[in-house]
């Protein structure tokens, strides 16, 4: 099979399309041939030597994929096999083939192309999580939801859309248009202004209930300033780090220094929650992600979410496809092609 495999740390050239042995499906695994796999920023943040999470390179990355069941090991449902599906990859899922446990493996919406169905698990996932499981946004309440012309951003902006919140986003001026036809409410203009007094004054200076921020460092105190009584931040990454080599890890050290310490007096003092969620963290609670997933899928069949699909880059254009998300160029999801 091909894979693309992150050689070493590094910029764009380390990424390379390789040859690699066909792997094989264990038991209690089924074998997909691969239609589609999700690129994501950790994957950015892996090629770079800065995702602790990374298995050891040269790799192959790849959180997520759709395509078509080749085989079953021991213990799976055979008839399975042939079927279109959904699958979370620890890891992997840029190739071919990818062998993943049955339990990982959701079948394929119908409406749904290939493409748009990678776009699921990851930004969808994580958008859930933010926003229902532990954020517990309600409808009349407000969020910010930072990166909104992203994958999890427009995720996140379909579930809260549905629960019946007022959603403000930050995004570059060039994305606003598709983001209110999107549906989003207010949307700010983060590079040619500072944010948090737009929101203020757009929330006549109350602020939100729930922020998302997967900036990190400095971006941290302002969203979290940027909460009123009760409000939540739930944080997810730290991108404000990606660059390569030694400027790459001067960012992340910076960003780090910029982190704030939330202490639980102060915390209570306010009357706010700050909550962090790290998805592939989250591989031992396979009945709650189920759990998730099939309300998403749920949602697809209903019409309210709408997985979008920006750019869909064959595997040879990989160091392109890194690029274009790296240099946030996207509105919604970055997917490959074998």
């Amino acid at each position: 099979m091909r894979a693309i495999v992150t050689t070493r740390n590094g910029d764009v050239d380390v990424l390379k399309v390789e040859t690699r042995p066909d792997p094989g499906p264990g038991k209690g695994e089924l074998l997909i041939r691969v239609k589609a796999a999700g690129l994501n920023f950790a994957d950015i943040l892996a090629r770079q030597g800065l995702y602790p999470d990374a298995p050891p390179k040269p790799c192959v990355v790849g959180y997520e994929v759709s395509g078509i069941v080749e085989a079953g090991g021991g213990g799976v449902d055979q008839s399975l096999v042939g079927k279109p599906v959904i699958a979370m990859t620890h890891f992997r899922g840029q190739a071919e083939l990818v062998a993943v446990p049955a339990r990982q493996v959701f079948e394929k919406p119908e409406q749904l192309s290939f493409e748009q169905s990678a776009a699921i698990p990851v930004n969808y996932l994580t958008a859930w999580a933010l926003l229902v499981a532990m954020g517990g946004l309600k409808k009349g309440e407000a969020v910010l939801i930072h990166n909104a012309g992203g994958g999890v951003g427009l995720a996140a902006l379909d579930i809260a859309k549905h629960i019946g919140a007022k959603t403000y986003g930050t995004a570059s001026s060039g994305k606003h248009e598709f983001l209110k036809e999107r549906g989003l409410d207010y949307a700010i203009d983060y590079r040619h202004r500072d944010w948090l007094p737009m929101l203020k004054e757009l929330t006549n200076n109350r602020g939100v209930e729930l922020v998302i921020d997967p900036l990190g460092g400095s971006s941290w105190k302002k969203s979290y300033r940027a909460l009123r009584a009760t409000g939540r931040m739930g944080v997810f990454g730290m991108s404000t780090a990606s660059a390569s080599g030694i400027r790459g890890k001067l960012r992340a050290l910076r960003a780090v220094m910029q982190t704030p310490r939330f202490n639980p007096l102060g915390l209570m003092s306010r009357n706010k929650g700050v909550f962090g969620l790290n998805l592939g963290h989250l591989w031992g609670e396979g009945d709650k992600v189920a759990n998730w997933m099939s309300e998403i899928l749920r949602g697809i069949n209903e019409g309210w979410i709408r997985p979008h699909v920006d750019r869909a880059f064959p595997f040879d254009q990989i160091a392109e496809a890194h690029r274009y998300l790296e240099g946030r160029q996207n509105v919604g999801k970055v997917v490959l092609v074998p």
